[in-house]
């Protein structure tokens, strides 16, 4: 059977585009809120497979989405990496934060292969359990959006740290990322290697940086990650989603190689259509504020982004992940509204 997330990232335009969520397993869920009562924090939770695989399928019982997005987090690569990460309720990840060359010392990918096994369990599991139509997605973290994390120490910041370091002295910046991008490529391929079909790459603060940091700290990394991913995993499509990225969109497409391109909710459908869809598949674009708010907003807006970019490849998502306030019924309604959709 092909699967409909699969064709859609291989440039074919279905009668009903496919859709999944970012984020759509969390804290909206009771199902999951109950379920993480049985971890002491959320990285245990992680890397316990039996809690992951739950987490993953628990959304697609209910809204029956093409997609199944490995439950994880970006940090991860981090941790596997050496710096130790923790969380705090309601600040995110927090880890010690880097602040020279010689903090890195003793960070290194070797590790991530069995650092992050329970990760690849949790694939291996799905990729068994999974409905057959349903494509397994796993992700991770881009480099600038990891060294957001790395330099700052968190991710609530406005960036000022890490952007200091990336200006002044880009030499050196320059081999944190090469770091981060090791690191990256080992995940990415381990986790193709473990089952899955599709790998969403993260760059969720492209939107802080100028169009030339754009290009050196977002596009070129990404690209020397798209062309080593595709020799090691050939066939296994890449998304990339440079989050506030503007018209930087079309050269993120153009330059890095991705098979699809996720947008936020600021980019104009028109501009979507008319520049973006030309050149790779498309992912996106609701609002999330939209689907907390449900109602007749929800259906107006799903229905015209279904309008006007249904008849190119799309990957119906939101801008950025599901909302922890959002009523599970608007996640049901929006299900139903594009499984019903026909291009009338």
């Amino acid at each position: 059977m092909t699967k409909p997330l699969l064709s859609a990232l291989g440039g074919e335009t279905l009668s009903r585009p496919p859709f999944w969520l970012m984020r759509q397993a969390g804290r909206y869920l009771p199902e999951y809120r109950k379920l993480r009562q049985k971890a002491a924090d959320f990285l245990e939770f992680c890397y316990t497979p039996d809690l992951a695989v739950e987490a993953t399928l628990q959304p697609l019982r209910r809204f029956g989405m093409d997609g199944a997005i490995l439950f994880s987090d970006i940090v991860v690569v981090l941790d596997a990496l050496g710096r130790s990460v923790g969380f705090r309720e309601g600040e995110g990840p927090i880890l010690e934060p880097v602040r020279s060359l010689g903090d890195l010392d003793g960070l290194g990918p070797e590790r991530i292969p069995e650092y992050l096994d329970p990760v690849y369990e949790t694939l291996r599991r799905l990729s068994r359990e999974l409905p057959p139509e349903t494509a397994l997605i796993g992700f991770v973290g881009a480099p600038w959006t990891l060294a957001v994390y790395l330099v700052e120490g968190r991710g609530k910041t406005d960036c000022g740290r890490v952007k200091s370091w990336a200006s002044e002295t880009p030499g050196e910046f320059r081999k944190v990322i090469d770091l981060l991008v090791e690191g990256i490529v080992s995940h990415m391929i381990n986790q193709a290697k473990n089952g899955a079909e599709v790998i969403q790459l993260f760059d969720s603060w492209a939107g802080v940086l100028d169009k030339k940091q754009v290009l050196e700290w977002v596009i070129r990394p990404t690209a020397v990650i798209v062309r080593r991913f595709r020799q090691a995993c050939p066939g296994v499509p890449v998304i990339g989603f440079p989050r506030g990225a503007g018209e930087l969109y079309l050269d993120y497409a153009r330059e890095t190689g991705v098979d699809g391109v996720g947008v936020d909710s600021t980019v104009p459908l028109e501009w979507i259509r008319d520049s973006l869809q030309p050149v790779c598949t498309v992912q996106g674009n609701l609002d999330n504020r939209v689907l907390v708010a449900g109602g007749r907003a929800l259906d107006e807006q799903t229905a015209r982004i279904l309008e006007t970019l249904s008849g190119n490849p799309f990957i119906f998502n939101l801008g950025h992940g599901v909302l922890p306030e959002t009523p599970p019924d608007h996640v049901a309604r929006l299900a139903r509204r594009i499984r019903d959709w026909n291009g009338a």
